[in-house]
């Protein structure tokens, strides 16, 4: 748990990408949004949604940074904002 919250916060991304993605998380919903984002009809577990979340927000840098054509920004500050509330839920978890 401490190494995927220990990576999540060595992430260097664009400033405008993760303000964006900060204003988000004050309207995130887990079920709701993970369901959408992740295409799953079951909500996984925090440790699990975070991982998967941050696998396929790198696939989507890559492809920033790539300049592809199927890059979408909006597709990237979705994932990020999921990145962000799962990692603040399991580190809220991690303290109780």
């Amino acid at each position: 748990m401490q190494d995927t919250l220990s990576q999540l916060a060595t992430l260097r991304r664009p400033r405008l990408l993760i303000r964006a993605a900060r204003a988000g998380t004050q309207d995130y919903t887990r079920n709701q949004h993970l369901k959408r984002v992740l295409g799953v009809t079951q909500t996984p577990r925090n440790l699990e949604a975070l991982t998967r979340l941050m696998t396929l927000e790198a696939e989507l840098n890559e492809e920033r940074r790539k300049n592809a054509a199927s890059y979408s920004i909006v597709r990237h500050v979705d994932l990020m904002i999921a990145m962000m509330g799962e990692a603040q839920l399991l580190q809220a978890s991690r303290q109780n």
